[in-house]
């Protein structure tokens, strides 16, 4: 069934993505963060709960948007997973997850610079972290305890109920031990190079599409899309 509709889950993304994604230089900087995210993916292999993907899918979600970093999430852990062997049942639930943290850090305030940024950044990983565990933990829990346990999924039972088996089956699974470990080395990682690579990620940025205006007599005239042009234009 995946197989099946993978094909469709291709063409759904590729609609949704406006002129913005779709442009060469955007399409460059997916390639090239999405090889690096395959790799880093590749050597830590999140094992022990160690993400150290989770530090560049927030970083280039932060400065070039949700659109992209649900892309670059994607594009990461399955590139990854075709190189290292690791496809399963739960490959469509890292790709969505890893993409929703990435996109969660584009939609934060953009006013936001400096060290509160950095900040920001690192509680927003933390929450990031714990939500990637129970979000992976829903493609197996149903089918992983058994029947009988207090942890078990109870089919025909109030959600309440499930909901309070599934908490508990994650907090003694993964979140006091994979999820926080996960979390911590997020933080670190966001406050050792968080400043330097949102620097580097912002001057490689796309510019935007210098925008015309016309001139009296018919002629028009180009804005400056950067700082760089508009101090180059002529006065």
């Amino acid at each position: 069934m995946a197989v099946a509709v993978a094909p469709l889950a291709v063409i759904a993304v590729l609609a949704l993505l406006d002129g913005s994604v779709r442009s060469a230089h955007t399409l460059a900087h997916l390639a090239v963060l999405g090889a690096v995210g395959a790799a880093i993916r590749i050597v830590g292999t999140g094992v022990g709960g160690v993400e150290a993907l989770f530090v560049l899918l927030i970083l280039a979600g932060r400065v070039l948007g949700a659109r992209f970093g649900l892309l670059l999430g994607a594009v990461s852990i399955g590139m990854s997973a075709l190189l290292w062997g690791g496809v399963g049942p739960w490959l469509p639930f890292q790709m969505f997850a890893c993409g929703w943290v990435a996109a969660g850090a584009g939609l934060l305030p953009r006013r936001v610079r400096g060290r509160a940024e950095i900040a920001m950044l690192c509680v927003y990983g933390v929450a990031a972290s714990y939500a990637f565990g129970l979000i992976m933990n829903m493609w197996f829990w149903p089918f992983a305890v058994g029947a009988g346990t207090g942890a078990s999924y109870a089919p025909g039972a109030p959600l309440a109920e499930n909901l309070a088996s599934f908490l508990v089956y994650s907090l003694v699974t993964s979140t006091l031990s994979w999820d926080t470990l996960r979390a911590i080395t997020t933080v670190v990682g966001l406050a050792l190079v968080g400043t330097a690579c949102l620097r580097a990620l912002r001057r490689a940025k796309p510019a935007v599409t210098p925008r015309s205006t016309s001139l009296p007599g018919g002629g028009r005239r180009t804005r400056p899309s950067t700082a760089r042009d508009a101090a180059a234009a002529p006065r």
